[in-house]
């Protein structure tokens, strides 16, 4: 999915570790401890270093940041079943708040949902994917914990006063990691200290000293530290215990204190009947409610929004979850599993792992072009139009988002929009989608000098060249030397020139690695110069 840095590439080297090891670790250190073993078999796991790599990258990535946002879009649509978990999530009654239209495309959900939410969703649909052992129990308790935390600290930042108070959400999803690595990797030693935290024995640390060995919390900060996830992330999940917080003074100091919240909070979130824990209620208020500014009407309402949200996640991602009570407790703010029901525990929080796409799957020609592509066209068309109109958007997303229109709707591998830079003598692309786009991006490079190739003469002309095989020796001998280098397997493609009144702007390019002997037909081609024009008018007016 993603390109693995040079530290996963180092972490794939380790060699994979012994589980069957001691359980504890003797006072001279003779055996191997837990700590390390647990550590190795994060850095040998074949799939975390590439979840790490993944996950580093999008939380670093800035709503501030123009940048950003197509990094984010471009990041979703280069995994089909990420791309298709968001918009189902995004178009679930819980998230999909602000506008009563479909919406169909990454660029679109970003643009009415905003940044930070789509980019929270993909980090714990990430989460979700990557992690390992996700059908055993524990993992998938922790994994429900995990997303639901991170629904209550989206529903803190809604009243915070501190900007870009949308990070905590993410900060909340990896609160516990700590917790759940060691399901999926030490299931004996993660039921052993959780029962100790059950029977009101051990607090939480004590437990850790006690089964591990080792302080847990400091164990997922050094995993942190290797995935690279971002300094200001890993502080905000560190906080020194109080009975009751007072008004924060930082922002920093604010994530901390919502972050701890929102942990503490998630048995309310996950229970049927919060009628049934009225204790935990009246401790949240107490030792949060001043300093986070909610009283008991507050509460409720953040616990039910976060409820709801948490089940729309679960749903349109894929996951569910029965209708069944869900027993869990908190007690000093340690979490407690009724292990003696464990049966019904495992029914009750259950990931629905197995495939459960709602989607209906897209009938294709063999080329990959959509058999509906007219009606995916339309609906770009229309979310483009409804965009300009509200003329609350920047011209790079505008851009994205009819490059996705194009890529989806007519099943490209690669797609740019190339523009006219006359200080420098060339055509140079300046937006691109698809696979190996950023490379291909760096080299699709022309000069403005007038020549004879395809591209010169789409430009010259002004006409649309639907080309659906490229090894047709006619086509071939318009094809330049440096096309034939950067892209040699491209078998179909399109090249639409952007010119007004006389002027070459620059045009669109895409292709595919099969023929399309299907073609494009009358209402396709009219759609087609329908979003070509769109993109002229933006040129234009921004």
């Amino acid at each position: 999915m993603v390109t693995k840095s040079i530290l996963a590439e180092n972490l794939l080297r380790a060699t994979p570790p012994d589980l069957t090891m001691t359980r504890n670790k003797d006072p001279d250190g003779q055996t191997s401890s837990i700590e390390d073993g647990l550590l190795t078999a994060v850095r040998s796991d074949q799939d975390l270093p590439a979840l790490g790599a993944a996950i580093s990258q999008i939380v670093q990535l800035s709503s501030s940041d123009d940048e950003s946002i197509r990094k984010l879009a471009y990041f979703v649509l280069s995994d089909v079943s990420l791309t298709q978990k968001i918009l189902r999530l995004s178009n679930s009654v819980s998230f999909r708040a602000v506008s009563n239209k479909a919406i169909t495309s990454i660029s679109k959900a970003i643009f009415l949902l905003g940044f930070n939410t789509v980019k929270a969703c993909a980090l714990a649909i990430l989460l979700v994917d990557g992690m390992p052992g996700k059908k055993a129990k524990h993992v998938r308790y922790e994994l429900v914990y995990a997303l639901a935390a991170s629904m209550v600290s989206r529903e803190l930042a809604r009243y915070s006063r501190f900007s870009d108070a949308e990070e905590v959400a993410v900060a909340a999803l990896f609160k516990n990691i700590g917790r759940l690595l060691l399901a999926a990797y030490y299931p004996d030693h993660y039921q052993d200290m959780t029962t100790l935290i059950k029977q009101g024995s051990h607090t939480p640390a004590q437990a850790y000293r006690e089964i591990l060995r080792f302080d847990l919390d400091s164990f997922a900060e050094k995993v942190m530290q290797e995935w690279e996830i971002p300094a200001s992330i890993i502080k905000t999940l560190k906080i020194q215990p109080v009975d009751i917080f007072q008004p924060p003074r930082s922002r920093l100091e604010w994530m901390q204190q919502a972050v701890e919240f929102s942990q503490k909070a998630v048995p309310l979130v996950l229970s049927q009947d919060r009628s049934s824990n009225p204790n935990l209620e009246d401790s949240l208020l107490t030792q949060f409610g001043k300093a986070l500014d909610f009283n008991k009407i507050r509460l409720n309402e953040l616990i039910t929004n976060a409820n709801k949200e948490t089940k729309a996640f679960e749903t349109n991602v894929g996951l569910s979850l029965p209708d069944q009570k869900r027993e869990v407790r908190m007690d000093a703010g340690a979490l407690e599993l009724n292990f003696e029901a464990e049966e019904n525990l495992l029914k009750e929080l259950a990931f629905a792992f197995e495939e459960n796409d709602d989607m209906p799957s897209l009938q294709r020609y063999p080329s990959g072009k959509p058999h509906n592509a007219a009606g995916l066209l339309l609906t770009g068309i229309q979310d483009v139009t409804e965009i300009m109109a509200s003329g609350k958007y920047k011209l790079s997303d505008l851009i994205t988002l009819i490059l996705e229109t194009f890529y989806n709707s007519l099943g490209f591998r690669f797609i740019t929009l190339c523009l006219r830079d006359q200080e420098k003598g060339h055509y140079r692309a300046r937006s691109s989608l698809g696979s190996n786009y950023s490379t291909y991006q760096k080299a699709f490079v022309f000069p403005l000098a007038t020549s004879t190739d395809i591209f010169h003469l789409a430009m010259k002309k002004n006409v649309d060249l639907i080309i659906s095989d490229a090894t047709v020796g006619k086509v071939r001998n318009l094809l330049p030397r440096w096309y034939m280098d950067l892209l040699p397997d491209a078998r179909s493609f399109i090249v639409l020139p952007l010119v007004v009144n006389e002027k070459r702007i620059g045009l669109f390019y895409a292709d595919r690695q099969l023929e399309a002997p299907e073609g494009v037909s009358s209402e396709e081609m009219r759609l087609i110069k329908t979003l070509k024009a769109q993109v002229i008018t933006a040129l234009h007016t921004r």
